[in-house]
């Protein structure tokens, strides 16, 4: 009985001290956690940690690597027996790179404004240099999603990005260079939350702060909003159905060169030899 008895005691001291090392109570696996993410070079913003939960309903998933960046949504890749394709990010959208293309209306709280539309193409121009860093030359996981559809409207297969077992797609939403496409796929819901998430802690491109300054700084200087380049040209044929102009898809080389200079960067390799003039074969 005494035997039991002390065993009894050694059993609970065992238990008191397991509950001690627990530290705390578990987390709720449902809320995200703070995490900090380089957006430009030089400069660090606090934003969710969106990958908890964020594990879509896949149909397919094959490795491949990415060769170019068309923006911030949009890659080239190949795979690993030399097959090309083009992919567009499932369920997020980057601002656009051509300033003519911008739409604030497409940001909810964000006005038509001109300070608008400067900061969704700075936003869009950052976004597109952030997805080369992390993704040209790397070998990555290329994902479909079960309740999506597998191509867009333009044929571009529609599919997240893993990186290093991350998804490239969530890290967009979450650091702010992103909006959630809204379209059908199993991360929705999820995606719903990381964007109120960003959009309430005013990250990346819903530092909505930082445009209402401009646009009153705009206003201090000249007594009104000073006009954004716009490099829109009615001669210049419209975009090709894969998103992706190249230079047989014009007429003349002052065509090529009017996209070339109304985008940030070589978005479409016009500009072959990097001289900054495109399509010099062109008359």
């Amino acid at each position: 009985m005494q035997r039991s008895h002390s065993l009894a005691v050694i059993g609970l001291i065992v238990l008191v001290m397991l509950t001690g090392c627990a530290g705390g109570p578990l987390s709720d696996p449902n809320q995200g956690s703070q995490s900090e993410v380089d957006t430009e070079p030089g400069s660090v913003t606090t934003t969710w940690n969106s990958q908890v939960n964020a594990t879509p309903d896949v149909l397919d998933e094959q490795t491949a690597t990415v060769t170019r960046v068309i923006d911030g949504d949009t890659m080239e890749i190949e795979y690993a027996n030399g097959t090309e394709d083009t992919v567009r990010l499932l369920g997020v959208d980057t601002p656009e790179t051509t300033l003519s293309r911008v739409s604030p209306d497409e940001y909810p709280g964000m006005d038509d404004t001109t300070a608008s539309r400067d900061h969704l193409f700075e936003w869009g121009d950052r976004a597109s240099k952030f997805a080369t860093r992390e993704l040209v030359d790397q070998e990555v996981r290329i994902v479909t999603d079960a309740e999506s559809d597998r191509r867009g409207y333009y044929g571009r297969l529609l599919a997240y990005i893993y990186v290093d077992g991350e998804n490239f797609n969530t890290q967009l939403l979450a650091s702010g260079y992103a909006r959630m496409y809204d379209s059908q796929f199993s991360l929705r819901d999820e995606y719903t939350r990381i964007e109120q998430n960003a959009r309430t802690n005013g990250v990346g491109l819903w530092d909505l702060e930082s445009v209402t300054e401009s646009s009153e700084s705009n206003v201090d200087t000249g007594g009104q909003e000073e006009s954004s380049k716009d490099y829109s040209n009615a001669s210049v044929p419209p975009v090709p159905a894969d998103g992706d102009y190249n230079c047989g898809d014009f007429e003349s080389q002052d065509q090529a060169q009017t996209v070339l200079d109304s985008e940030s960067g070589d978005q479409h390799g016009l500009d072959r030899d990097g001289d900054g003039v495109a399509c010099e074969s062109l008359p």
